[in-house]
C-alpha cells in the first residue's frame, strides 16, 4: 500500500528554506561583516531570477515565430508576453534604486573580496541580450577579448550555440518578410508612398519659395537645406542603398521588412495591422527599457567606483557607457520616424484593398 502524499505547503512549494538559505556574504567568512553585502547578494540574486524569467518568456515567443505562418491568436500571445517582460524590466530598474541606498564607502567594505567576480560574468544576461537579436559583431569588446573570456567552459558553450540560433529579431525580420500588402490587388504601396512623398517634400518647398515675406537669401538657404533633407527621405527608396548600409551594419532589417514596417506604423488604424503593430512598439519598449537599464547601470557604477577598474578587470563605468549607444537591437523601428508623412497625406487605400486590412461586413445587398 503506497504512502499518502504529503500535501504540498507554501514553504516546500518554493522551496524557501533553500532559498533563504543561498546568501553566503564573503565579509563574515573573513571576519570582517560587512552590513551592505547581504543587499547586495540578494539584488543580485533576484536579477538572475528575473532573468530567468525574460528567457521563459522569449523562448515562448521563439518557438511561435519558428512558424512559417503566425494566425492573428498568436500574434496576441506574442504581444501578451512581451508586455511582461516589459513590466518585469521596469521592476529592474527599481532595483538600481533599492541598491544605490548602499553608499560607496559603504560598497568599499567588501568589494576587494569580489574579485575576480563580476556581473559581466552573468550567462543570463548575455543569453538575453543574444535571443534577442544582439550580435557577437556589434558587442563592445575590452583588449580585445571575446566577452566568453572569463566564463565557465560549460557556459561558454551554451552562448556560442545559442548565438548559431534564430533570434526574436531574426524571427521578426522573417515575419515582416512575408507581408502580403505591399503588392495587393493592384495596390503597391511602396510606388504610392514614394509619390506621395515627393509630391509632400515639393509642396513644402513651394511654400516658402512662394512666401514674400521670406528674402532672396534666406529663400536660398531654405532650399539648400530642403535639398538635403529631400535627398536624405529619397534614400529610402533606394533598394542599393539599403543593402549597403546594412552591409556595414548601420541597418539591420532587409529591404522588403523595412517596407512591410513603414505600411504598418503609417496605416496602424486599420483592424488587421494593429497587433502588428503593437509588435513593433512592444519591441521598441522593450529596447527602451533595456537601454534605460544600461544608463542607469553605468551611472550606479560611476557612483560606486568612479573611474576604476571593474572587480572582473573590465573598464567599469567607460565599458558600460559604450554600450549604450553601440548594442542596439531594434533600432531600425525607431529611425522609420524620420520617414513618416502626416495622415492627411498618405497615398489612399483602394476600397478593395480596406476591405483585406478590415473586418469588413458585406451590406445584404452587396450578396444579392
Amino acid at each position: 500500500m503506497s504512502k499518502k502524499n504529503k500535501e504540498n505547503n507554501y514553504q516546500d512549494y518554493l522551496r524557501i528554506n533553500d532559498l533563504l538559505n543561498l546568501q553566503n556574504p564573503l565579509s563574515e567568512k573573513s571576519g570582517m561583516i560587512a552590513h551592505e553585502e547581504m543587499l547586495f547578494i540578494i539584488t543580485h540574486q533576484v536579477y538572475e531570477l528575473w532573468f530567468k524569467q525574460i528567457l521563459y518568456e522569449l523562448d515562448s515567443i521563439l518557438t511561435i515565430f519558428q512558424n512559417d505562418y503566425i494566425v492573428e491568436k498568436e500574434m496576441g500571445v506574442i504581444n501578451s508576453r512581451i508586455l511582461r517582460i516589459i513590466e518585469i524590466q521596469k521592476i529592474l530598474l527599481d532595483q538600481i534604486t533599492v541598491l544605490e541606498t548602499m553608499t560607496p564607502l559603504d560598497f568599499l567594505e567588501f568589494r576587494d573580496l569580489l574579485v575576480p567576480a563580476s556581473g559581466f560574468q552573468s550567462t543570463q544576461f548575455r543569453l538575453l541580450e543574444i535571443k534577442m537579436g544582439l550580435k557577437s559583431s556589434d558587442r563592445i569588446y575590452f583588449k580585445k577579448q571575446s566577452y566568453k573570456k572569463n566564463l565557465d567552459p560549460s557556459q561558454e558553450k551554451i552562448l556560442s550555440k545559442t548565438e548559431k540560433q534564430a533570434s526574436l529579431f531574426d524571427g521578426v525580420n522573417n515575419w515582416l518578410n512575408r507581408m502580403p500588402f505591399l503588392d495587393f490587388e493592384g495596390f503597391k504601396f511602396w510606388d504610392s508612398y514614394q509619390k506621395a512623398v515627393s509630391q509632400s517634400l515639393q509642396n513644402q518647398k513651394n511654400i516658402f519659395l512662394k512666401d514674400s515675406t521670406i528674402s532672396l537669401q534666406e529663400k536660398k538657404q531654405l532650399e539648400k537645406e530642403h535639398n538635403i533633407s529631400y535627398k536624405n527621405f529619397i534614400a529610402i527608396f533606394d533598394n542599393k542603398k539599403h543593402n549597403v548600409l546594412v552591409k556595414n551594419g548601420k541597418r539591420r532589417l532587409s529591404y522588403k521588412a523595412m517596407q512591410a514596417s513603414l505600411l504598418i506604423f503609417l496605416y496602424r488604424d486599420e483592424p488587421v495591422l494593429h497587433l502588428p503593430f503593437k509588435l513593433l512598439t512592444n519591441l521598441i519598449d522593450m529596447e527602451k527599457y533595456l537601454t534605460s537599464w544600461r544608463h542607469l547601470h553605468s551611472q550606479m557604477a560611476l557612483r560606486m567606483i568612479g573611474k576604476k577598474i571593474g572587480t572582473g578587470g573590465s573598464p567599469g563605468y567607460s565599458y558600460l557607457k559604450t554600450t549604450l549607444e553601440n548594442q542596439k537591437i531594434f533600432s531600425d523601428f525607431m529611425d522609420l520616424t524620420s520617414y513618416f508623412l502626416p495622415r492627411s497625406k498618405l497615398p489612399k487605400l483602394p476600397r478593395n484593398f480596406q476591405k483585406n486590412l478590415g473586418f469588413y461586413y458585406a451590406r445584404l445587398e452587396d450578396n444579392k
